[in-house]
């Protein structure tokens, strides 16, 4: 239950048209419900303005499905990352409109799908194969309310890619920057901009990438001072403090 619902609901119980008993009935799962594999947090959408996003990886099909379920019963949307094909379809048998995204895994059902982003909300990524970070980024993104800008490829080995797409970035509120290898990216764009630069290290790399950390490490010693860093392969987590800046 979101905060829209819970105002109709209270102004139900004002107006006459919902009883108490009622109310209480739907509002007996609020803050949890226990569902023996999984406690499902139904207030997290009233505290944080957005449902509780499940983690797909190391969870059965049956358990992602089971708390998808829950979840919508009192939340127009629900996200899950790192979900299989599997997980999918056995959501999709009981919410027909539910998406899947198999390069990242992630999984929605998205509703409602109201603009509460106030401005350019761009996720890019340095090569195709971060692709599937920054997609994970951009289906967040998306499903937390805002119209998002993509923009793919443009790392520096041909940082001329970059400036040809400098009037995508530049009137960006905020910026998500998926980069593997050596981690430069961020640090160029953050140079071309004022708006806040969420990198994203990817785990993409030769071995002395070290699964990500060589990136991880050059973005945390960014010299460009709107530059902040979440972790490894963590699209997730960008796509999420994107739009969160966005909202202000």
């Amino acid at each position: 239950m979101d905060r829209d619902h819970l105002k109709t609901l209270l102004e139900s119980v004002r107006d006459g048209a919902v009883d108490i008993d009622e109310a209480i009935a739907k509002l007996r799962h609020l803050p949890f419900e226990n569902l023996g594999y999984a406690t499902v947090d139904h207030h997290r959408a009233i505290r944080m303005g957005m449902p509780e996003v499940i983690f797909g990886k190391g969870k059965t099909p049956e358990q992602i499905a089971g708390i998808a379920t829950r979840l919508l019963s009192r939340a127009s949307n629900v996200l899950a990352t790192r979900a299989s094909r599997e997980a999918f379809e056995l959501v999709q048998q009981q919410f027909p409109e539910a998406e899947y995204f198999p390069l990242s895994g992630a999984l929605r059902v998205w509703r409602d799908r109201t603009m509460l982003g106030k401005g350019n909300l761009v996720v890019m990524s340095a090569g195709t194969t971060d692709l599937p970070v920054a997609e994970e980024a951009i289906v967040t993104a998306e499903v937390m309310g805002n119209e998002v800008t993509q923009v793919h490829d443009v790392g520096v080995a041909g940082i001329h890619r970059l400036f040809g797409n400098f009037d995508r970035i530049k009137d960006a509120r905020v910026i998500v920057c998926c980069a593997g290898m050596e981690g430069a990216l961020p640090s160029a764009v953050g140079g071309l901009v004022s708006c806040p630069v969420i990198a994203v290290p990817t785990s993409v790399g030769y071995g002395a990438s070290f699964h990500g950390l060589a990136a991880l490490l050059g973005m945390l010693n960014s010299c460009a001072s709107n530059v902040s860093v979440v972790n490894i392969d963590n699209g997730f987590g960008g796509g999420y403090v994107a739009s969160l800046i966005n909202r202000i």
